[in-house]
């Protein structure tokens, strides 16, 4: 290395006298690292962000839905057609014949949903309360700050005991430990038993796939719901001498709702939503098929839920994601691939501009390798220069789209390696073509070169 010291020194004169080509030159591997690092960098965050969807929504989770239909539709003839076939909806009943009838389903979870307003030491605020069962916080791995989940006996018997999310925490108790004291909702006292991790998920990201936004909920049993909140399999039953008590809860109690009705004449499913968790991943699909049709024959044969499994649907949306990044670092490998040549176009133009100077340098005793170094030095010191530029110029891009354009970017030190790493190679790749050139100009012509 150190016989060629000389011949690097020479390039890096040649750089320095020829500033403003140099860094024209220097442009199109600028902007194609850059490219390459914000590209890969938001790439990265979209992976992280389904990544961490996935996580939340739990490990091979099934949702079931109720399907709704909304006051003023005019579907008049199917929709009176449907009701005079008796579908009783989406009921605790469907939850324990799906729990006891499949042995792939290891937890299942009924969801009913209300929104109202929370109240403790003369604070008032908008909140959601959602009815569950324990096995809801092992579906989605839902960590607890402090406090635990509901007992058995608290489920059986409704008690109104509650589990709450850290921004009803920070809201309402931001410098004492909730557990123990009572949190009122709607007209109930509710002792709050545990207190969620806070989770930093994004409310978007939750949208597609029906994910709730754990923060701002406060979660009671499910039986705590029907009997203390809101039944509507009680309410809407156009026929309620003829419905068991398994489906006004399960318990021979009389239902009295303490939140004004919501949508009672239109939605007549008991619950909100059924997470059923099975065994093994193989198996989702399957049961979600046999969950479809024993529903249907359940329902009389009316469609009226919706069967979908979150896991395939992110992952499906993952594998889009992938195939966008390679195209997005396809279009900005391109821009290395144009900056390189760029490079070569320059060196050729180089070499023809310094003929002499090759003539006297190989005169005075310089050999076809020493023209060879000076030359692809100079090349690779203009990608590598433009390189680091590059590297520092993505790094502060990926931060600018995630302030301005609130899109998650993830800058790695591999996607940084590999972009500087492409670079030095298009200048060794491009500059050495012309280098060869100029080594093999014969040294009497040049000379004699005007």
């Amino acid at each position: 290395m150190r016989k060629y010291f000389h011949d690097i020194v020479i390039a890096m004169e040649s750089i320095m006298a020829n500033k403003l080509k140099s860094i024209l030159t220097a442009l199109g591997i600028i902007f194609g690292v850059a490219s390459v690092i914000s590209m890969l960098a938001i790439g990265n965050g979209a992976q992280q962000e389904i990544l961490e969807q996935i996580e939340m929504v739990g490990v091979n989770n099934i949702m079931i839905t109720p399907i709704v239909q909304e006051e003023g539709d005019n579907d008049e003839e199917e929709g009176e057609g449907e009701r005079r076939r008796f579908s009783r909806g989406l009921t605790l009943l469907d939850a324990e014949a799906i729990r006891t009838t499949i042995p792939s389903v290891i937890r299942i979870s009924p969801e009913i949903a209300l929104n109202s307003h929370a109240v403790y030491g003369g604070k008032r605020e908008a909140a959601k309360i959602i009815g569950v069962s324990s096995d809801y916080f092992e579906l989605f791995n839902l960590g607890f700050e402090s406090g635990t989940y509901f007992n058995d006996h608290q489920e059986k018997n409704g008690l109104a005991v509650c589990v709450i999310g850290a921004n009803i925490k920070s809201r309402f108790f931001p410098d004492v430990n909730p557990v123990g004291k009572y949190i009122k909702f709607g007209n109930v006292w509710l002792q709050i038993i545990g207190v969620l991790e806070r989770t930093d998920i994004s409310v978007s990201a939750f949208e597609n796939v029906g994910i709730n936004v754990y923060n701002d909920n406060i979660y009671v049993p499910v039986q705590t719901m029907l009997l203390r909140f809101q039944n509507r399999a009680v309410v809407n039953n156009p026929n309620p001498g003829r419905m068991s008590m398994a489906r006004a809860g399960g318990m021979g109690v009389r239902i009295i709702s303490s939140i004004p009705r919501q949508n009672v004449t239109s939605n007549y499913h008991q619950l909100d939503k059924l997470v059923v968790q099975v065994d093994e991943t193989e198996n989702l699909s399957p049961t979600a098929e046999i969950i479809g049709r024993m529903l249907l024959r359940r329902h009389s044969e009316v469609k009226d839920f919706e069967v979908t499994i979150p896991e395939l649907l992110l992952k499906q949306q993952q594998r889009t994601t992938d195939i966008f990044n390679i195209v997005l670092g396809s279009i900005a490998g391109i821009a290395l691939i144009v900056g390189g040549i760029g490079i070569m176009n320059i060196m050729f133009a180089s070499v023809m501009e310094r003929i002499k100077e090759i003539g006297t340098r190989q005169a005075i005793g310089a050999t076809k390798i020493d023209i060879i170094v000076q030359f692809l030095s100079e090349a690779v010191l203009i990608s590598v220069t433009g390189g680091l530029i590059g590297v520092v110029l993505g790094i502060i891009m990926s931060r600018m789209i995630s302030h301005f354009a609130d899109i998650l970017t993830i800058v790695t030190l591999s996607s940084v390696i590999i972009a500087f790493l492409v670079s030095a190679s298009v200048g060794i790749i491009f500059g050495y073509s012309p280098a060869k050139r100029a080594s093999n100009k014969d040294p009497i012509e040049s000379l004699r070169h005007e």
